[in-house]
């Protein structure tokens, strides 16, 4: 299951990714609302987990909540704030939020708190998604198989694929694919997309991801 956390303070997004991925969970990291907003859209997310004050506000998180409410997004949020009055719980939950959870906050609560969320959402349930030459992809459980044979793709593996998938008449240059799945993370070199292309290839033995010269990477066509 994958989890988006929307939070500027460094240390605490590291113990939210570092806690929850213990949990099984895989966990991507936006510090501010702008760029929490693009990954909401972009990726198919178990649950949101956002901070309130932001770079872009004291209220950065709840105009985002409500931003992505008001777009259709039916993501369960749950608003981790250090803001604990009652007219802040209010506003969190009218502005979208399921949940609200103070800071500081004990790490077994959280973890209570998204498994009931993510149960009360069905967030359990296989989400299948069909790629090119009979390949799917099983986005909750993180595999891709084929006729019953599953390829053994490593987790960066996997999120570039389904960054592909997810947004199939896209390319993307290996600048924005870095920018997407190290998010807040230095010294990737973009080269390195073209290793993971090149094994992704390997594995399943298909060419699933296209290459356009001058321009990126896109789903391949299937034909």
């Amino acid at each position: 299951m994958r989890l988006l956390i929307v939070e500027d303070d460094p240390h605490i997004a590291e113990l939210l990714r570092d806690g929850l991925g213990e949990e099984g969970y895989e966990c991507d990291h936006a510090a501010s609302a702008d760029q929490g907003a693009e990954l909401a859209w972009l990726f198919p997310y178990g649950l949101l987990i956002l901070d309130v004050m932001l770079p872009e506000g004291i209220d950065a998180g709840y105009v985002l909540g409500r931003t992505l409410r008001e777009g259709g997004l039916t993501t369960p949020i749950l608003y981790l704030t250090a803001r604990g009055t009652v007219e802040d719980r209010v506003e969190g939950l009218e502005a979208g939020g399921d949940d609200y959870l103070l800071k500081p906050f004990a790490f077994k609560e959280l973890r209570a708190r998204v498994r009931a969320l993510l149960r009360r959402a069905g967030g359990n349930a296989q989400n299948t998604l069909p790629l090119p030459g009979g390949w799917v992809m099983d986005l909750g459980g993180r595999e891709l198989y084929r006729a019953g044979v599953r390829a053994d793709l490593t987790r960066r593996e996997f999120g570039l694929l389904e960054l592909l998938a997810l947004n199939s008449t896209r390319a993307f240059g290996r600048d924005d694919i870095v920018d997407r799945l190290w998010s807040g993370e230095t010294g990737v070199e973009p080269k390195v997309i073209d290793v993971y292309v090149s094994t992704i290839r390997r594995k399943t033995e298909d060419r699933l991801i296209e290459t356009l010269r001058g321009v990126g990477y896109r789903l391949g066509r299937g034909d």
